[in-house]
């Protein structure tokens, strides 16, 4: 589902974001890290770490189908959990309610017992790689 907003609410809260330079070419709705410097795609060992979700610069009018350029200052929502947004996914079928982790690319994929479960998918469908869908962040917990 291809919409004109990662955010997708709720509504009546503003969303907290950071506005660092992306460090490639990325799309909206990738999920992405922060070192405080630069915004770097999400791999599969940052799952138990703070996971932003690029957002589009609408006030610049940019859309949900267009690529940063690397060094642009791009704007990343802090997820919260239980509140949806439209994320990348990794290429596959998903029905409502499936488990999701990070994958290599930075995208969501299904979740295996034992990955994190970082999101839970709230659109059914088959999708292609890098694809919008709505997810809702999972409440993670990380054990020491």
């Amino acid at each position: 589902m291809a919409g004109n907003s990662i955010y997708r609410g709720p509504t009546r809260n503003q969303a907290e974001t950071v506005n660092l330079p992306v460090a490639g070419a990325y799309l909206p709705g990738l999920l992405v890290t922060s070192n405080g410097v630069v915004l770097t795609a999400a791999v599969v060992v940052d799952s138990d770490n703070e996971l932003l979700v690029l957002a589009n610069a609408d006030f610049n009018n940019q859309d949900t189908t267009t690529a940063y350029v690397s060094g642009d200052t791009g704007v990343a929502y802090v997820t919260v959990p239980g509140e949806t947004y439209q994320v990348q996914m990794a290429a596959a079928t998903y029905a409502v309610g499936d488990p999701l982790t990070v994958d290599a690319n930075g995208q969501l994929a299904a979740a295996a017992t034992t990955n994190p479960v970082i999101a839970y998918c709230q659109q059914a469908g088959t999708f292609a790689a890098a694809a919008l869908a709505d997810a809702v962040i999972a409440n993670r917990v990380k054990l020491t």
